[in-house]
């Protein structure tokens, strides 16, 4: 009577804390594929660049080149910050894009960085830059996901269960980051 308490209980919390989890391990899932692949992509922002052209820049004095430019790109403010990596060439700089005109041909690459939309969110979500109140959120969901795992063991019983054939999956499971560690450490 006991045990059938127990192992009632154990399904019904990994069934309710499955349900209550679910969006924080998607959130978690698709945000570790993202940043897995680091190398490969920027998973926060999208690098976008473009040209464009103007009219050719003739003027020498770096005010009247800045002015210009900024009247030709109709960008209506002045930059932040310029830039003249060499005599032909003027960078301006705006928050989250920079222009780099060529000032005899009048070519302008335009490159900017825009968030990914909710993968962003995700990724901000995932390494806790929230900080606060979310540490203690993360935190409740990483114990949720120790309980999961363990409560899962004991969901089903007989050859299906723990002791049957999940033994084997058990020990592959626990053996896949194992090899792989002692692998990396040792061999490779």
């Amino acid at each position: 009577m006991i045990q059938l308490k127990w192992r009632r209980w154990n399904i019904i919390l990994h069934r309710d804390i499955g349900y209550l989890t679910v969006a924080l391990v998607i959130i978690y899932g698709v945000s570790g594929l993202a940043v897995n692949h680091i190398a490969d992509w920027n998973p926060n922002y999208i690098q976008k660049k473009e040209i464009v052209t103007i009219e050719p820049i003739v003027s020498t004095e770096k005010d009247t080149i800045v002015a210009q430019a900024v009247e030709h790109l109709h960008l209506g403010q002045k930059p932040d910050n310029v830039f003249r990596p060499d005599p032909e060439t003027v960078q301006l700089f705006y928050p989250g894009i920079t222009y780099s005109v060529d000032l005899p041909t009048g070519n302008v690459l335009v490159e900017s960085n825009p968030r990914r939309m909710v993968l962003y969110e995700m990724n901000q979500l995932h390494v806790n830059s929230p900080k606060g109140l979310w540490t203690f959120i993360a935190d409740i969901f990483a114990v949720s996901l120790i309980f999961m795992g363990i409560s899962g063991l004991f969901i089903l019983k007989g050859k299906n269960g723990l002791m049957g054939r999940g033994k084997w999956f058990v020990l592959f499971g626990t053996a896949i980051p194992l090899v792989y560690w002692i692998w990396f450490q040792y061999l490779q």
